[in-house]
């Protein structure tokens, strides 16, 4: 008697896994990727020197502060072209993220936000970094300097953003919405 009781126990039990499970493709979840390092280098047009910011953060958030560098000052009256790239530097060789980010343009997007007296970023019109919709990735961009300034320049990686939203497409958050991949600031002197 008491097999019996088992046997139909186990018989159940099967009938009620084979229901449960299911026949469809299970669902491909894309993992964000660790981001280790970004740089963002600035390039005089017409010539000059060169401007690099960098944050790196080799354990993540770990123990251990980020490094954080700016080469040098930017110059007055110069308008710069930018060009950022996000590493992950815990595998060798080093995974370049921004190759994803190209790839998966439509999912995401830059933005740069600046305070203190420093005048905006936009935009590069570059069309190589334009989305499949023809939406700005932000990877490129332009600095355009006047006078002498100091702030601080964030440089946000947000990952599937409402670029239909108002005002998104030309760089304002405010709507954006998504999840924040990154975010670094830099303080920066403009002289």
């Amino acid at each position: 008697m008491k097999s019996l009781k088992y046997l139909s126990l186990l018989f159940i039990s099967i009938l009620t896994l084979t229901a449960c499970s299911s026949d469809e493709d299970p669902e491909i979840v894309n993992e964000e990727e660790l981001i280790t390092t970004v740089t963002a280098v600035y390039t005089p047009v017409g010539g000059g020197d060169v401007v690099t910011l960098q944050y790196k953060d080799l354990d993540g958030e770990g123990a251990n502060a980020p490094v954080i560098t700016v080469s040098g000052s930017f110059q007055t009256n110069t308008t710069y072209e930018g060009n950022v790239t996000f590493l992950n530097e815990t595998t060798d060789p080093a995974d370049n993220i921004t190759l994803e980010i190209l790839e998966e343009g439509d999912e995401h997007q830059l933005f740069y936000l600046t305070t203190g007296s420093l005048n905006s970023v936009t935009y590069s019109d570059d069309s190589s970094d334009l989305d499949s919709n023809g939406f700005p990735i932000g990877l490129k961009s332009i600095f355009t300097t006047t006078g002498a300034a100091s702030g601080t320049l964030t440089i946000i990686l947000r990952h599937e953003p409402n670029k239909d939203a108002a005002n998104v497409s030309s760089g304002d958050i405010t709507n954006a919405g998504g999840s924040t991949d990154a975010s670094v600031t830099f303080s920066i002197v403009v002289e």
